[in-house]
């Protein structure tokens, strides 16, 4: 099981965070996610560009 760390800014809610969190759950491979404000954590077999796709839909840039 790989481990992918994503650092993103511009979230500033509980609500959006929910959203990323509902959004990386989502994709197949996925095993487990936590979120917080200046990035997540993913647990799984998915890759990255899929979890960046995933998180940009949103609005919010990840780098």
């Amino acid at each position: 099981m790989a481990h992918i760390s994503l650092s993103f800014d511009g979230v500033d809610s509980a609500d959006l965070v929910n959203r990323i969190t509902t959004a990386l759950m989502m994709l197949d491979g996925v095993d487990s996610v936590e979120v917080g404000r200046h990035g997540a954590e993913v647990e799984g077999r998915v890759r990255r560009e899929a979890l960046i796709e995933a998180v940009e839909a949103l609005g919010v840039k990840v780098h």
